[in-house]
């Protein structure tokens, strides 16, 4: 999770106009694991309202990093930071009264959704298998080491028993690493270029604020929200083996939006459930809330003390696109889980295979020319996020089609 959790820090400081610097970047990278820490701990510890109680754990949301990149490109940092507040404050309010609005969410939607979820991920672990955005993307070496990595993770699983299983994916992230350094993938020079020891800067950029940068981003907001469902929903069905709650789908609601707002304090884009870590939950069964909390714990520490974060860095992109092949693939079966649940009445079928088809359809990047006759802010919003189609085509079927529909 901390690998691809700094790449919309990434993206988004380099497309910002102007440009963050190194050293701004390193920084952000810092405040970034802070907040992810911090929004995971209160998810895992409900506070008052604020949290689900459920081990999800909370990250830099890829669903905003292509229209933040836009905004800081078109305004400025401070502008990202500026909507990423008042967007905060939106889903948390969404969280709060999600009693209200729940039930526009039937149980094929969110099973639709977290299908869509899995499979928007999919190329993710692909190009992640692959060595990730480098220059020797698909070479015998990234290749080795992904196999090595996917195959130790297998091997786990077939020759031990009991909760030794569940250890499969620290194995092979430790096989692939030590594969990486045999190809000498693995710099482990200038760990320490950060200090031993850094706090947090509140506020880095001074925030500012446009009305329609912020309505852009609300609309994205509402997309964030269906997958936090979608990510608790998966939880709950395929870990826990019940029905998620109300109770639960507000907490993670109102803890998305309000630990946004702590990610764009530190000046960072916003911190939302991570559903990598939903599909590695589901595999592993690991469902008690300590492990969530030592896991915050270790985000923040990470972020405090850049050297660990620094060593964490240098683990090669090949190795874990190794696990998430894996992991991802939950996802995707918890979907199908889901949707089974749901019922394969002729209303469902046509709602899930209507929003799964022009979802992935419609966002492929060779079909980009579907969205040209419309305005920006829809192309901003729908061209390349694949779970925004989704959940925009299966919330319209599922008001629009009669609930009695026939074969």
């Amino acid at each position: 999770m901390f690998v691809t959790n700094i790449v919309p820090i990434g993206v988004i400081a380099v497309a910002a106009s102007p440009a963050l610097s190194e050293t701004e970047i390193l920084i952000l990278v810092q405040n970034a694991m802070i907040a992810a820490g911090i929004a995971t701990f209160i998810q895992a510890t409900p506070i008052w309202r604020l949290g689900s109680g459920l081990p999800i754990v909370m990250g830099l949301s890829f669903t905003f990093m292509v229209p933040l990149a836009a905004i800081a490109g078109k305004y400025g940092y401070g502008t990202m930071v500026g909507t990423v507040l008042i967007g905060g404050i939106f889903e948390g309010i969404l969280g709060l009264t999600a009693r209200y609005w729940k039930n526009l969410i039937a149980p094929i939607v969110s099973a639709t959704v977290v299908t869509g979820i899995g499979m928007s991920l999919l190329s993710t672990a692909a190009r992640s298998f692959g060595g990730g955005y480098v220059q020797d993307f698909g070479s015998t070496a990234n290749l080795v080491i992904g196999i090595v990595t996917l195959a130790a993770c297998l091997a786990w699983q077939i020759f031990t028993k009991g909760t030794k299983k569940q250890l499969a994916i620290l194995i092979g992230l430790i096989a692939g690493y030590l594969t990486a350094m045999l190809f000498g993938k693995v710099e482990l020079k200038g760990l320490a270029d950060g200090g031993w020891f850094a706090l947090p800067k509140i506020l880095p950029y001074t925030p500012k604020f446009r009305v329609d940068a912020i309505l852009s981003i609300c609309i994205i907001y509402l997309v964030s929200a269906t997958e936090t469902i979608g990510d608790a929903s998966a939880l709950a069905s395929g870990a826990l083996h019940r029905e998620v709650t109300q109770h639960e789908i507000s907490g993670a609601l109102t803890v998305d939006g309000f630990g946004s707002m702590i990610g764009g304090l530190l000046g960072v884009s916003p911190v939302t459930s991570y559903s990598e870590n939903i599909g590695l939950t589901i595999m592993t069964g690991v469902v008690n809330r300590t492990v969530a909390r030592v896991a915050a714990l270790i985000m923040i520490i990470c972020g405090l003390f850049p050297p660990i974060g620094a060593f964490v860095r240098t683990i090669p992109t090949a190795v874990i696109g190794g696990v998430l092949l894996i992991v991802i693939g939950q996802i995707v079966v918890s979907g199908f889980q889901m949707i089974s649940e749901a019922g394969f009445t002729p209303r469902n079928k046509l709602i899930a295979s209507l929003s799964l088809s022009m979802g992935i359809g419609f966002t492929a990047s060779t079909e980009a020319g579907i969205w040209e006759s419309f305005p920006v802010w829809v192309q901003s919003i729908f061209a390349q996020n694949v779970v925004a189609v989704i959940f925009a085509v299966a919330i319209l079927l599922n008001l629009i089609l009669p609930k009695n529909l026939k074969d």
